[in-house]
């Protein structure tokens, strides 16, 4: 199989520059041999009629149709049928005439006549079908090399064209060869043809795509490297303060502050890990069907701990099955996320209350808390990674609702905030219907 573009179009010319001459060599051909035909027969009948009208047959004349080298024999019969002529000896003479144009078979050779009468004799004038179709054929033939000679020519400039044709496809390729990695400038796109056009489009759409994704990968590196800073920096200083415990008390309040610190430096890292699974570039996993009831019910039953410990009651309302199409994992993220926010920031005693639930047949998750909530133009930039409101807060590393942003994306599903009943935030998901 032929890979090369250039190679097929070529081919392709070339096979319908072949096809072209050939059905017009056809076509002339035939059209020149019906037309010699035609004037082979027009002379036969002039010379008949001549002839006819001249009366009798001059000595000169008689030697001259006598010519071997002439085709044309000429008979003349008397009305009675007594042949008075014959322009030169032959074996194989029609012994009779047909009044007109006729071909007649005479000991397997085919002569051409026309012959015509007067009241006193009968005139033939007949040729060889033999010879008529050698220069018949001779004629058509020559009609038929201009073509020959100019099908190479032909064939030269498909092959030039083809490469005309293609050097914008070639510039477009030289270009993104000679490109780094690091170059994710777009490609021009001025005078381009209508074929080349879309995919030079596509590809800077494509470049443009790459150059916000290493933008977001190099502010969350960047980020992530800030955000671990600080942790470590607090472990290291934990870790000296222990080093440093001189009495039991002080160590084990130390070994306390180390325990927690450590703890949320794994958190951190453990969010940071799901973050990167759920961006877009992360490898995906095909969706399948899942009871988003019997998900969210696993997710909470990891909260349970963080509820008990903050004194908080964490409830769910999970009736009856409700099939949502999409990642075990990254929901099983983002319910455990949803759930683990609501406890964090709402205060010691809380309520939290999760719901799933069928609205016009397309799966909802509801996350309902009695904490603070959120003003609404804060809203908007409470999914940016690493925001927080409150320094001062929980230790949350403001990747919690960065994970439900991006989870909820990849599954189409759509997240909104408002104000709930039990007087803090609501956060409602709202699937596609599976």
């Amino acid at each position: 199989m032929i890979n090369s573009l250039r190679a097929r179009l070529l081919i392709t010319l070339l096979g319908l520059l072949a096809a072209a001459a050939l059905v017009m060599g056809l076509s002339t051909y035939r059209s020149v041999l019906a037309e010699t035909e035609t004037l082979f027969d027009y002379q036969l009948r002039q010379m008949a009629l001549a002839l006819r009208d001249q009366g009798e047959i001059a000595a000169n004349q008689a030697r001259a149709l006598a010519d071997e080298q002439l085709d044309f024999v000429v008979q003349i019969w008397t009305v009675d049928g007594r042949s008075i002529y014959a322009s030169r000896a032959h074996t194989n003479l029609p012994a009779r005439a047909l009044l007109g144009l006729a071909e007649i078979n005479v000991n397997g050779q085919a002569w051409r006549t026309f012959s015509v009468a007067t009241p006193e004799r009968i005139i033939q004038v007949a040729q060889p079908v033999q010879i008529r179709q050698q220069l018949a054929a001779a004629a058509a033939l020559r009609s038929v090399v201009p073509l020959l000679l100019l099908a190479p020519l032909m064939a030269l400039l498909g092959w030039w064209l083809s490469a005309l044709t293609l050097r914008p496809l070639q510039q477009v390729a030289a270009g993104v060869r000679e490109r780094d990695a690091q170059s994710l400038a777009p490609l021009p796109s001025e005078g381009l043809p209508d074929e080349v056009a879309p995919l030079v489009t596509a590809l800077n759409a494509l470049l443009q795509r790459l150059g916000q994704s290493l933008d977001q990968q190099r502010s969350f590196v960047a980020d992530a490297a800030h955000e671990l800073r600080s942790p470590l920096t607090a472990l290291k200083l934990q870790a000296q303060l222990l080093a440093r415990a001189t009495d039991p008390a002080t160590r084990e309040e130390a070994m306390a502050a180390l325990t927690a610190g450590i703890e949320r430096a794994a958190r951190l890292v453990e969010q940071l890990l799901a973050l990167a699974r759920a961006e877009p570039g992360a490898l995906a996993v095909a969706p399948q069907p899942l009871d988003l009831s019997e998900l969210v019910r696993e997710a909470v039953a990891d909260c349970v701990p963080l509820a008990r410990q903050r004194g908080s009651e964490l409830q769910l309302f999970a009736e009856r099955p409700v099939t949502v199409l999409g990642d075990r994992a990254a929901l099983t993220a983002l319910v455990r996320n949803l759930a683990d926010n609501a406890l964090r920031y709402a205060p010691p005693g809380a309520r939290v209350e999760l719901r799933v639930e069928q609205v016009e047949g397309r799966p909802r998750l509801q996350v309902d808390d009695s904490g603070p909530g959120i003003p609404p133009a804060e809203r908007a930039h409470v999914f940016d990674r690493f925001y927080r409101r409150n320094l001062s807060d929980e230790g949350g590393s403001g990747l919690g609702l960065a994970i439900v942003r991006q989870v909820a994306e990849r599954h189409g599903a759509a997240i909104t905030l408002g104000d709930s009943v039990l007087g803090g935030l609501q956060v409602s998901l709202l699937f596609p219907e599976a």
